[in-house]
C-alpha cells in the first residue's frame, strides 16, 4: 500500500447525539426529609456547522488547471524510425491536470501542491464566480510538496489562517477541493493523528484524517471548526488509488515557512544536520539502557557534517531538538527540516548511560545547494525518467565514489526499470559520468541505455528501455 498525492473535497458528514438522563429514587422513609436533587443530564453535542464555513471561505478555495506537453513515446509493436535511432526529439503531446488550492492574500497569492502543477506549461486558477486568471508559478519546493502561485487581479477572497499545533486528535476538520473534476466540493471528518511521517516526505510531519480525499483534490485546504486552514491536502493512503479512510495533510505552518521563501527569493531550502536515523524500538532501548522506546538513534553521521563538527556519533540517541522532545525518527527529521541553513541547533543526545547535549550549526541540503537538473525533458519526464544532479564532495566521499549523479526523482522508463531516488548514477553506455551534460551525451542516441547504479553499498546494472 502506497501513498498517493492527490487534491482534496469533502462531502458533509454529521453526528447526532441525544440527552441522556438519569434518576435516583430515595426510599419513601426518608422522602419528606431529604432534599431535592435534580436529575444529572448529559447536553446534547452541538453539531459543526459546515454550512457556515464553506459559505464564509468557500469562494477562496479555487480549482486548478494545468496544461503542458510531453515527448510521445513509441507505441508498443512500433518501429522507430531511423530519426529515432540517431535521438531526433520525439513529437510532443498534449497533457493535462487539474488539482485545488486557495488564496491566501487578496492580491493574488495561491497556495497548492508542487505535484498538481509539475511541469505544467500553462496554469489557469477558476474561481466559484467563474472568473479564471492565467496564473504564474513563483516556485515549488519538491521537500514539501509546496507549490506558490500568483494571478494578477486584486479585492480577491481569502482564507484566514490557523495554528495546526491547536487542532487535536479527534477534532472536526473540513475538506473543499476538486475530486475527479467535481469543483467546490466540501467532506468532513476529524483529526486522526499528527505528526505522521511518511516515506520519502521526511521535512513534512503530516496531519492525518479520516476526510474523503480523492484525485483531484491535491492542493486544498483542510478547515477547521473555526474556519481557519490548518494544511494542505496532498496524499492518501490506498491499494486502490482511491480514498480509503487515510488522508494526509501539510501543516500551513510548514506551508507557510516554505512559501514565504519562494515569495522572497524564487526557492525554499532546508536546514541538514547530517545524520541517518532508524526506528527506536523496545529491544534496542533496553540494549542502551533506556527506559522507553524514544527518540532517533543516529545509524550514521556524514563526513564533513555539522553533525559530526558538532561530535554527535553513531549509537547516540536523540532525545531531545532545541529543547523539544523527539518521540521518533520522523519527528526528528521534520524538527530539522523545520529549521533554516545557518540556523544553531540544541541536540540532546543519551550517549552510554548519559544524557550529553551539543550544538551543532545546520547546513543546507544538498538539493537546495545544488539544484536537480531533469535528463532530456521537463520535471524529468522523456526518454530516461531521471532528474538527477551532480553528487557534493561530501556525498563523494561518503559514497566512496569520485564521480556520479544522484537521482532525486524517476518516472516513466527508469521508474519501470525499478530505479528509485537516492541511486548514484556512475556509468551510462560504459562511460563514466559526472554530470547531466554527460548523460545526456552518452544516452542520446541509443535506445536502451545500460546504467551502471550503485545503490547503498551494491553495485549493479540497470537496462532502461528509453522512452
Amino acid at each position: 500500500m502506497q501513498p498517493r498525492k492527490v487534491t482534496t473535497a469533502l462531502a458533509v458528514l454529521g453526528i447526532f447525539a441525544g440527552a441522556l438522563t438519569a434518576a435516583h429514587a430515595l426510599p419513601t422513609a426518608n422522602a419528606q426529609n431529604a432534599p431535592a436533587v435534580a436529575a444529572p443530564t448529559v447536553r446534547a453535542a452541538q453539531l459543526p456547522d459546515f454550512a457556515a464555513i464553506v459559505q464564509q471561505y468557500g469562494p477562496a478555495v479555487v480549482n486548478i488547471t494545468t496544461a503542458g506537453t510531453r515527448r510521445a513515446a513509441a507505441s508498443a509493436g512500433q518501429v522507430p524510425s531511423p530519426e529515432f535511432f540517431r535521438g531526433a526529439p520525439q513529437p510532443e503531446v498534449p497533457t493535462q491536470g487539474q488539482g485545488s488550492g486557495f488564496i491566501i492574500s487578496a492580491e493574488g497569492i495561491v497556495l497548492t501542491n508542487a505535484h498538481v502543477v509539475q511541469g505544467a506549461g500553462e496554469i489557469t486558477v477558476k474561481l466559484t464566480d467563474r472568473r479564471e486568471f492565467r496564473a504564474r508559478l513563483l516556485g515549488t519546493d519538491a521537500a514539501t510538496d509546496v507549490a506558490v502561485l500568483r494571478v494578477d487581479a486584486a479585492n480577491l477572497p481569502v482564507v484566514r489562517l490557523g495554528n495546526p499545533a491547536r487542532a487535536r486528535v479527534g477534532d472536526w476538520v473540513l475538506a473543499i477541493g476538486s475530486p475527479f473534476g467535481f469543483e467546490n466540493s466540501v467532506t468532513a471528518g476529524i483529526v486522526s493523528a499528527k505528526g505522521r511521517s511518511l516515506p520519502g516526505d521526511a521535512y513534512v510531519p503530516f496531519i492525518q484524517t479520516d476526510v474523503a480525499v480523492n484525485p483531484g483534490n491535491s492542493g486544498g485546504p483542510l478547515f477547521s471548526l473555526n474556519g481557519e486552514v490548518i494544511g494542505i491536502n496532498s496524499q492518501i493512503y490506498s491499494r486502490s488509488g482511491g480514498y480509503q479512510g487515510l488522508s494526509f495533510a501539510i501543516p500551513i505552518d510548514v506551508v507557510l515557512r516554505v512559501k514565504d521563501q519562494i515569495v522572497a527569493t524564487g526557492r525554499a531550502s532546508h536546514a541538514r544536520l547530517g545524520i541517518n536515523v532508524q526506528t527506536l524500538n523496545q529491544a534496542l532501548a533496553d540494549a542502551f539502557g533506556l527506559e522507553r522506546a524514544a527518540g532517533g538513534l543516529i545509524a550514521s553521521v556524514a563526513p564533513g557534517s555539522p553533525a559530526e563538527k558538532a561530535g554527535l556519533q553513531p549509537g547516540d540517541v536523540v532525545l531531545e531538538f532545541n529543547g523539544r522532545p523527539v518521540a521518533d525518527s520522523g519527528q526528528l527529521a521534520g524538527m530539522v527540516g523545520e529549521s533554516k541553513p545557518g540556523d544553531r541547533a540544541r541536540v540532546e543526545v543519551w550517549r552510554k548511560g548519559k544524557k550529553l547535549e551539543f550544538v551543532a550549526t545546520l547546513g543546507a541540503t544538498p538539493d537546495a545547494a545544488t539544484p536537480s537538473a531533469a535528463v532530456d525533458a521537463p520535471a524529468g519526464e522523456g526518454r530516461l525518467g531521471l532528474a538527477v544532479r551532480p553528487l557534493t564532495p561530501q556525498e563523494r566521499k561518503a559514497a566512496h565514489v569520485t564521480g556520479g549523479l544522484l537521482v532525486q526523482g524517476v518516472n516513466g522508463a527508469a521508474s519501470r526499470a525499478g530505479m528509485a531516488a537516492g541511486d548514484i548514477v556512475l556509468q551510462a553506455g560504459g562511460k563514466p559520468v559526472g554530470s547531466v551534460e554527460e548523460l545526456r551525451a552518452a544516452t542520446q542516441s541509443a535506445k536502451t541505455v545500460a546504467l551502471l547504479v550503485q545503490r547503498g553499498t551494491r553495485r549493479l546494472f540497470v537496462p532502461l528501455l528509453a522512452g
